[in-house]
């Protein structure tokens, strides 16, 4: 297809708009997380690093930032294990409800936050607290992991359908048993997806506030809700915006290493 001159500019118009729409605010974030004016006077008269400082010596902060370490690693492991399985079971099996099973695994990553989390709420207070278990962070992982599934599934479901079964027909054909044939053909051909599934679950896990607000117990506090609840607060401004600024960084790595994961894979470098 051939563009004349004019819609070239166009479309570099709109590119450029519609970026500038997305990464400016978050440019100013991590200029306003260097400004020493506390109300954030534009332009910034002053520079200070004080704020990283306070932000480092905050204790509620790092806390808050290991708990969402753990709850976001929880969530993966689970999304690892039950995408996998069901993205294996969806594609080389055929049985009743496949079509079904598959809708049902995708659907909570469509389902608006607050539905997802009222849902969940109503779950643990009916069937799991009558049990002994109350909300904490194992509920959190629970909740978070309902929606990391589904980029796990995803991204290892279309790996197998472009793989096929040809490799695995011949290594069977060549005697080696199941595990053999998954250890030596299957993981390795699935391994970049499985990597790049598994960063994109942390990520999510990593910044979901509304799910974790019906889902957290007392005294456990992610970091999107620590920030939350100092947002507002007096002289907690600055720091919230140097905890912004770190988790644009990251967040800006895993999804960066997740998409050269998929681009060289899909490039048959791995």
């Amino acid at each position: 297809m051939t563009l004349s001159r004019g819609a070239r500019w166009l479309l570099r118009g709109a590119m450029a708009v519609g970026l500038a729409f997305v990464y400016v605010p978050l440019a100013i974030v991590l200029i306003n997380s260097f400004n020493a004016d506390r109300t954030f006077a534009w332009p910034p008269p002053r520079w200070t690093t004080d704020w990283w400082l306070r932000a480092w010596e905050n204790a509620g902060a790092r806390e808050a930032l290991w708990t969402s370490t753990k709850a976001g690693l929880g969530a993966t492991a689970v999304a690892l294990l039950l995408g996998t399985l069901v993205a294996f079971a969806v594609q080389r099996y055929r049985f009743f409800g496949r079509d079904a099973v598959s809708l049902l695994v995708v659907l909570p990553i469509a389902l608006p936050g607050i539905v997802t989390g009222i849902a969940l709420d109503t779950a643990f207070r009916s069937l799991i607290e009558p049990l002994g278990v109350g909300k904490g962070l194992f509920s959190v992982i629970v909740g978070h992991a309902t929606f990391c599934v589904v980029v796990v599934y995803n991204n290892v479901l279309a790996r197998l359908r472009r793989l096929g079964g040809n490799l695995e027909e011949a290594s069977a054909d060549l005697g080696a048993d199941t595990f053999q044939t998954f250890r030596y053909v299957t993981f390795p051909l699935l391994r970049s997806a499985l990597f790049a599934g598994g960063l994109l679950a942390f990520a999510l896990s990593f910044d979901e506030i509304i799910v974790t607000t019906f889902t957290a117990g007392p005294g456990v506090q992610t970091l999107p809700i620590w920030i939350f609840n100092n947002l507002f607060r007096p002289n907690q401004a600055p720091v919230i915006n140097v905890v912004a600024a770190v988790l644009i960084v990251l967040s800006i790595v895993p999804i960066y290493l997740a998409q050269r994961v998929s681009d060289t894979a899909a490039g048959g470098r791995l």
